[in-house]
């Protein structure tokens, strides 16, 4: 076990613990819409759990690194929440608000960050940029909706963790970037009607079951 200080407060973690995981469990929340506790290499995409950390010039993401014995951490300092916020706006620039309706509301990452944040959802002065897809329609048991994805990749980590050949994948570069689903989704193994865990993960709801697929699989 090493020693380390988050905010003041001592804390014991394993050796090579990830940071952002050892703040979380010990209820110091960071913001974070990317990382899963399984994942070895984080992939640090949507650049909200940055600290400060004794040593290193500049705040750095917490899920890509590692603690050590005696690290001193800062989560909130004036620097970080900077970061953060302008991070979250990037990234509400391309997100379609509609709560009301979304299937997410009241359990949304993206809402539970706005409040620690104190920033609102929709922020004056922040141009929306909206993503079409027209291959979504071609998914036999998915909806894929592109101005809801913050591109994340937990869908993308999900997938390729449990099936040998992943089904989906990152498509593009920059802003025109979303989730392409790739080989045959009803001969795959499993089929993608059996699996559902991109659609389980997904924090915004981007990714759904499609109507008709509930209907056409539910008991007569």
């Amino acid at each position: 076990m090493v020693k380390l200080v988050i905010d003041g407060r001592e804390i014991e973690a394993q050796e090579g613990s990830n940071l952002l995981r050892t703040c979380l469990e010990n209820d110091i929340y960071i913001p974070n819409l990317c990382w899963l506790g399984e994942m070895e290499k984080p992939s640090a995409s949507c650049r909200l759990c940055f600290v400060e950390v004794e040593g290193i010039p500049q705040p750095t993401t917490s899920c890509s690194m590692k603690v050590w014995d005696g690290m001193k951490v800062r989560t909130d300092t004036e620097w970080v929440r900077r970061l953060q916020r302008s991070a979250f706006r990037l990234l509400l620039s391309a997100h379609r608000i509609e709560c009301r309706t979304c299937p997410s509301n009241k359990k949304c990452d993206l809402q539970k960050i706005a409040r620690f944040l104190k920033t609102p959802l929709k922020p004056k002065r922040l141009e929306s940029l909206a993503r079409k897809d027209q291959e979504t329609e071609k998914h036999p048991f998915l909806e894929y909706v592109p101005d809801r994805c913050v591109l994340c990749g937990k869908c993308v980590f999900v997938c390729l963790s449990r099936h040998e050949v992943p089904m989906m994948a990152f498509a593009n570069r920059g802003f025109s970037t979303m989730i392409r689903f790739s080989h045959d989704p009803v001969s795959g193994s499993p089929p993608c009607d059996q699996c559902l865990a991109c659609v389980e993960i997904c924090p915004v709801s981007a990714i759904l079951v499609k109507e008709t697929f509930m209907i056409a699989a539910s008991p007569t």
